[in-house]
Formats: structure tokens, C-alpha cells, sequence
């Protein structure tokens, strides 16, 4: 994906990424997870079979109690705040790929909340795979702990259970439907993308 090509996350991996953009991503982040949990709920509503809501939920757990703890140590370490966390103003990419994500899972089938949500997940866990083995990956003393959550095989198992629900899901659909839940993951992928961006560029609104 051209995501894992970007300046941000190859600096990132390198360990010269300017704090001040990790600072920026961490806020924009956190308030982004805020949404992204909403999803997981939606999903947990959408289904249709216990096992399935169960593991909604354990998503739900994870984003909340965990990927965003990581967020709110991190953001000690530079002096931020839990406060100033919840009180950061969403950037025009945040609110443009939460909107998208929300009003398609509101809007829609199990299957496009699935859709929507799963570049988020997906490339996050191929980019930790991929710089864990990268050597000195992991020597970084900040971005350490990034790398490995994302590259965890608890977040792998995660993400393969979302990759094989779509598949379930996507079986036996019409060409019209499927091309639909193609164009929710594209247009993810492409804001996807488009948040690395924003982070690495500190986006600001217009004054």
C-alpha cells in the first residue's frame, strides 16, 4: 500500500521522526479512536450470531482500553495531558474520514462496517509486522512500543478475524453489492492515507 511508503510512518521506522508530528498524530488519533470504537459498536449491534457479537466487543475493549492507554502514555512522555487528549479539535481529515466511516456504518449492512473499517486495522498490522524485523526498528525509545503493539499477534489475531469475517460476509453477494463494499474499503484506504498525511503536515483549519 502507498501508505507504508510515506515519509511519516518510513521515518517513524528509521527513528528521525520529529516528535512535534508524533505529537500531532497522537492527538488527532486518539479523538479519530473515539469513532473508530463507535464502530466496532455498530458491528456489535449489526450482527447477527453471538460469536460474532462477542467479538465485536472484544475490538470495542481493545480500541478503548488499550490502543488509546497507549496514546495516553505516550502523550506523557511529552507533556501532554489526558485533558488536552479529549480536548483536541479533529482536523478537516479527521472529520472527513470519521464522518465517512460513521455515516456508512449507520447507513449500511454488517458488511460495510466491515468494510469501512478494516483498512484501518489492516495496514496498521502490516506496517508493525513489517518494522519489527526491520533492524534498529526497535531500538527507538519512543516509537518502540508503537511498533510492537501494532505488531503483536494479539493485534494480528484481531485483524484476521475482521479479514475473515469480510470474506464470510462478502460470499455469494451480487457483482452490485460487492463493488459497493469495494468502494467503502477503497475510499478507507485512500483517508487512510490521507491521515498520514495530515499528521505529518500538522493540518490546520483555515483561519
Amino acid at each position: 500500500m502507498k501508505s507504508h511508503a510515506h515519509p511519516f510512518l518510513t521515518e517513524l521506522r528509521d527513528g528521525n521522526l520529529d516528535p512535534e508530528r508524533f505529537i500531532y498524530y497522537l492527538k488527532q488519533d486518539y479523538v479519530y479512536l473515539i469513532d473508530y470504537a463507535k464502530m466496532f459498536a455498530i458491528g456489535n449491534m449489526k450482527a447477527q450470531d453471538l460469536d460474532t457479537m462477542v467479538k465485536f466487543a472484544e475490538l470495542l475493549h481493545s480500541t478503548l482500553n488499550v490502543e488509546m492507554d497507549l496514546h495516553r502514555q505516550y502523550a506523557e512522555r511529552f507533556g501532554v495531558s489526558r485533558e488536552e487528549l479529549e480536548q483536541t479539535r479533529p482536523s478537516p481529515t479527521t472529520v472527513a474520514y470519521t464522518k465517512y466511516l460513521l455515516d456508512t456504518a449507520t447507513q449500511g449492512t454488517l458488511s460495510d462496517v466491515v468494510a469501512a473499517l478494516l483498512p484501518c486495522m489492516w495496514s496498521y498490522r502490516e506496517i508493525g509486522a513489517a518494522y519489527m524485523k526491520v533492524p534498529g526498528a526497535l531500538d527507538h525509545p519512543l516509537y518502540r512500543e508503537w511498533i510492537l503493539m501494532y505488531g503483536s499477534e494479539e493485534f494480528g489475531a484481531l485483524t484476521d478475524w475482521c479479514i475473515g469475517l469480510m470474506d464470510r460476509l462478502a460470499e455469494g453477494l451480487p457483482e452490485q453489492e460487492l463493488a459497493r463494499l469495494e468502494e467503502r474499503f477503497v475510499v478507507a484506504s485512500k483517508l487512510e492515507y490521507l491521515f498520514w498525511d495530515m499528521a505529518y503536515r500538522q493540518e490546520e483549519w483555515p483561519v
